[in-house]
């Protein structure tokens, strides 16, 4: 992150008195085709996807049905290549009172485009979640956290496309993404930007910091010591956990992929028959709530702003 001086970056202000109850954890869901991770982008061709098994029905609403049960509120970041097949899981999302946000057109790593091929992917699918969720969408979330300091100019094009937060940002170095040494709170990247970064939630270790907000080191960990990581994290910090997931994480009879690479079906495959009751306890241990909501509730910040 040379281009950028964490120093000098401006952290959203905190409310003094927290409001409107005691939620202060986001918990949000990725949603993309079980196909379109990352571990198979090099085994799995674009091309491919149309003859591949779709499930990301079924799996969405399992999900949905699992924060129906423990009455929690959340935020569905959609790929616009799912509303544009699916619009009416869109609907169903919206309708049961969960955010909509988006998570680009098709799961393309951001840094891979030019600043107008980001604008047109944000607004396509901006347009395509809007009219299938009935109502504005205002948050953002890049496909692999691929937010880096080459593209940091892309906050200008969110906040043209009718953007008011992102979440895309990792404060620790994985061999997947991760942008070290950036805020652990919510902070505008860019001065003259309304655009606000909300990170992933990370742990720190002396100078070492350690993903804390769930995906799959939720489902590789053991549950005591991933709640321990978010324990740790908001100790450190002072605010909750922004969680995250996928539906394909809960779902084992998804199609196997053999040729893919041995490190990519470990990283897929491993522990999705235990992710669903992991969740549930979860959701039964802390409060949860949407994006929109909790950040609004701890810190001077609107959405609609």
């Amino acid at each position: 992150m040379s281009a950028i001086a964490p120093a000098s970056l401006r952290l959203v202000p905190r409310r003094t008195t927290v409001e409107g109850g005691t939620t202060s954890n986001i918990f949000s869901v990725d949603v993309e085709e079980w196909f379109q991770v990352g571990a198979f982008e090099n085994t799995l061709g674009r091309d491919q996807w149309h003859s591949l098994e779709s499930r990301v029905e079924q799996q969405t609403e399992f999900v949905l049905e699992l924060l129906a049960q423990a009455q929690v509120l959340g935020t569905f970041f959609c790929l616009g290549w799912v509303a544009e097949r699916f619009p009416k899981l869109i609907s169903m999302i919206a309708t049961a009172g969960h955010e909509v946000g988006c998570h680009g057109m098709d799961h393309r790593r951001i840094f891979t485009m030019s600043p107008a091929e980001f604008f047109d992917d944000v607004t396509r699918a901006k347009s395509l979640l809007e009219e299938a969720g009935g109502k504005p969408v205002r948050g953002y979330r890049a496909p692999s956290f691929s937010m880096t300091a080459e593209c940091w100019e892309f906050y200008e094009k969110l906040e043209e496309a009718g953007f008011s937060y992102s979440s895309s940002i990792v404060p620790a170095k994985t061999d997947h993404y991760g942008a070290v040494g950036l805020p652990r709170t919510p902070f505008f990247p860019l001065k003259n930007c309304s655009v606000i970064e909300i990170p992933m939630t990370v742990a720190t270790f002396g100078q070492t910091a350690f993903p804390a907000s769930g995906g799959g080191y939720f489902r590789l960990l053991p549950m005591f010591l991933s709640t321990w990581l978010m324990n740790r994290a908001r100790r450190q910090t002072g605010i909750g956990t922004v969680f995250y997931m996928h539906p394909w994480e809960t779902d084992p009879d998804q199609p196997f992929i053999s040729n893919a690479p041995l490190r990519s079906r470990l990283r897929h495959y491993t522990g999705l028959a235990a992710m669903s009751g992991k969740v549930k306890n979860l959701l039964a241990s802390s409060t949860f709530g949407r994006v929109d909501t909790v950040v609004a509730q701890s810190f001077e910040w609107d959405a609609d702003q």
